[in-house]
Parts: C-alpha cells; sequence; structure tokens
C-alpha cells in the first residue's frame, strides 16, 4: 500500500544548507504564521474545552498535543520534501468537537479522534484520498461548516455588548488593520486585537497577572472509550473537514505559489498527527492553510520550506510552555478570548457562505446549514452529521443536474 506515497525528489537538506537557505525574510514569515496559530486558533481550543466543561490542565494537554507534535511532523516533512508544509489542527473539526460536548463524554470524543487518524492513515496509504474528498459535494460540506461556525460569529456580537470597554477597541482595532492593507501587513488584524484587547484588560485591573507562572507541560494520558455515538457523528464530519475544508484549502494556496504538495503523504501524516496528539487530547491534524499562505508570501520559492521549520520550532517550544499560555488566556476575561475566536473565523464564516451558496448544490447546502444550526441531536449522534446527511440526500433528490455538472 505504501507505493502511493511520494517520494522526495531531493536528498535530505543538511544543517549547513538550511542555515544558508534561512534568512530574516523567512524568519518573519514564520513567526507571524506562528503568531496567528497561537491567536485566534487557541482562543478557539479554550472557548470549546471551557465551555465543554474541561479542566485546566486536560484543556493545556489538548495545546500541548497540537502544537508539539505537529511541530515534530512539520519540521520532519518540510525539510524531507523541501516543502512549506506546516500542519496544526482542525478548526472547523474542533468547533465540532465542541457541539459533540455537549452530549459526549471527553474520553467518548477522544475515542473518535483515533477512528479519524486511523481512517486518514489508510485513506493516504491506499492513495484513495481524491476520491474520498470528492465524494460529498464541497458546497453541501461548507454549509455544514457554516453553520457550525456561526456560534462564533454570533458569541463575538453578543460579547461586544456584554463587555464594550475589552471588546469595543478589538474590533475597532481589527476592521482599521484590515481596511489599510499596509498596516495590515506589519501587524496582522488579528494580533492586534489580541494586543488591544490585553491593553484593555489590564487597565482596570482584570487581569490577574500574580498567579502567572512559567511551567512546562505535564501532559495528562486520556484512555479512550469507544462509543458507537461517537464514531457515527465525529469520524466522517472530522475526516471532511481535514481533508476537503483544511488540507484542500492548504494544497491550494501552496499551489498557488508553485509548491506541487505531495497529497497521499500529507494525508498519512495527518493520520498519523491524529493517533499521536489523541494521546493527549489533541484534535485531528490537518495541513494548514492561513500559516502557509503567510510562509509562502513573499522570498524564494525553493527557501520557502525554512520558514515551515521555523514555525515548527517554535511550535514545539509553544508546546512545551502550554500550561503557561493555556492559564494566561484562562485568566483573562472570556469575552476577550470570545471576540479573539470570533474575529479570527470571521473571514472562514465568509468563505464558507461564499462556497455554500455561490451556485451548484445551493439547496443541499442550505439544508445542511439549517440542520447544524438547529442542533438537535438525534439517536444520540450530533446535528452536523445529520446536516452533512440531509443536504447530500436533499441535492440527490432535487438538485440531480448538479451531480452530472460536477462529474465532468
Amino acid at each position: 500500500m505504501l507505493r502511493h506515497i511520494e517520494r522526495p525528489t531531493e536528498q535530505l537538506p543538511g544543517l549547513g544548507r538550511i542555515v544558508s537557505d534561512f534568512g530574516l525574510l523567512y524568519a518573519s514569515n514564520g513567526f507571524i504564521g506562528w503568531l496567528f496559530a497561537v491567536t485566534g486558533p487557541v482562543a478557539i481550543i479554550l472557548a470549546v474545552g471551557s465551555n465543554g466543561g474541561l479542566p485546566e490542565p486536560e484543556i493545556a494537554s489538548w495545546i500541548f498535543g497540537v502544537f508539539f507534535f505537529n511541530g515534530l511532523i512539520t519540521l520532519l516533512l518540510s525539510g524531507l520534501y523541501r516543502q512549506p508544509l506546516v500542519f496544526f489542527w482542525t478548526i472547523p473539526g474542533t468547533v465540532l468537537v465542541g457541539q459533540s460536548l455537549t452530549h459526549l463524554s471527553f474520553p467518548q470524543v477522544v475515542g473518535a479522534f483515533y477512528f479519524t487518524g486511523l481512517v486518514m492513515l489508510v485513506l493516504g496509504a491506499s492513495g484513495w484520498v481524491k476520491r474520498a474528498m470528492q465524494l460529498v459535494p464541497m458546497p453541501i460540506v461548507m454549509g455544514m461548516v457554516a453553520g457550525v461556525f456561526l456560534r462564533f460569529g454570533l458569541e463575538l456580537v453578543r460579547a461586544v455588548f456584554a463587555d464594550t470597554i475589552i471588546v469595543g477597541p478589538m474590533v475597532a482595532i481589527w476592521i482599521i488593520l484590515s481596511a489599510i492593507p499596509r498596516l495590515g501587513s506589519r501587524i496582522p488584524p488579528i494580533i492586534g486585537a489580541l494586543l488591544v484587547g490585553a491593553v484593555a484588560a489590564i487597565l482596570p485591573g482584570q487581569h490577574d497577572s500574580a498567579t502567572l507562572q512559567f511551567e512546562l507541560i505535564r501532559p495528562v494520558i486520556q484512555t479512550p472509550v469507544w462509543s458507537v455515538a461517537a464514531m457515527v457523528e465525529l469520524v466522517v464530519p472530522l475526516a471532511i473537514t481535514v481533508l476537503v475544508v483544511q488540507n484542500g484549502q492548504g494544497f491550494a494556496v501552496l499551489g498557488a505559489a508553485g509548491h506541487v504538495a505531495p497529497v497521499n503523504a500529507v494525508t498519512m501524516a495527518c493520520g498519523l498527527g491524529s493517533v499521536i496528539s489523541a494521546i493527549v487530547g489533541g484534535v485531528s491534524t490537518c495541513l494548514t492553510g492561513p500559516t502557509n499562505a503567510i510562509v509562502v508570501s513573499s522570498g524564494e520559492q525553493e527557501r520557502h520550506y525554512t520558514g515551515a521549520m521555523f514555525v515548527g520550532c517554535l511550535a514545539v517550544l509553544f508546546g512545551l510552555l502550554a500550561p503557561t499560555f493555556t492559564r494566561l488566556l484562562l485568566l483573562s476575561p472570556k469575552s476577550l478570548v470570545m471576540a479573539l475566536a470570533g474575529l479570527a473565523m470571521l473571514r472562514v464564516l465568509q468563505s464558507a457562505f461564499n462556497a455554500a451558496f455561490n451556485e451548484r448544490f445551493s439547496l443541499g447546502a442550505l439544508l445542511a446549514f439549517l440542520v447544524t444550526v438547529a442542533d438537535v441531536p438525534l439517536l444520540n449522534v450530533g446535528a452536523a452529521f445529520w446536516g452533512l446527511l440531509a443536504g447530500f440526500a436533499i441535492s440527490w433528490l432535487l438538485e440531480k443536474p448538479d451531480f452530472a455538472t460536477e462529474t465532468k
């Protein structure tokens, strides 16, 4: 089965070659890409974990898993293939888990993480990835994703009214940095929002920094519970968010920059990363789109891999110090975390709506969206799965011409 795995076209670069290819430009791109990952996306993990009733050590262990192990995979594959291949975790999958934690235990969710990783390993090793990615039309998938993400947009609006002193300036600076590209290229909007929000939280004395201490991670090993309901509810949607939504975006970003990513090798790496991260409660691994986009945004194509490797090094260090950063954000006002997560999701939510309701499969996408937003579990299986199923079924019955167009 491993014959389908793409072989590297060049020898593994030595330390001297990596150092000579590295430079300030690639370091800055890598740093900004990493900084993006540790702001809004981490806030999403904190929001999901806190709302799901997870204690602080388990949330820190989750963050450790998705940074430390994925950082190592990033270092290995970026060097092996001499390409920018940054791996982190599935953001829509994380939000999906938040819905599941309302009626499933965390060990049951972890069991689904393991099984999802095994599915991706098989798909990558067999070369079936492209076929699997085409089973469910993208607009229907994005309709489900939009339904899952909508809650974060609503929480952002509620946070503005509930804590205007902190969230108001965050939204204002995010709009300013987004509206003025010259400023936004120097300070990414989400990072500007974090800095302003932190200052706004400290000034009124709402942030208790006295209890903050640097601390290395002590991972919490999770014992999975094998639940049929959790498998049915999470495995297929999680695999789709990784293979179709996240990896698809990552492949598109890299392709636009002239890189030909090893699809099957990346899929196997996602499967392996998912299984390893699940040991400490981490959600499924994916090839990231936004961070890779930042890494390849400038510089020479053949040197982009060094920026990705720098991201991997920073991710490993961040994972080791996960308890410190977890406590820092958990000590912050809840409105700051929710606003940060909401701002990070705005563009993604916009893209999800555009992809869902652009042209084909729009009725199926709408039904997938409505069923997911309704959030009514059936047979102890969450709404996201039924949204996908309902959207596919209605399109199959009422939008048959769109399937004909899809196969051309």
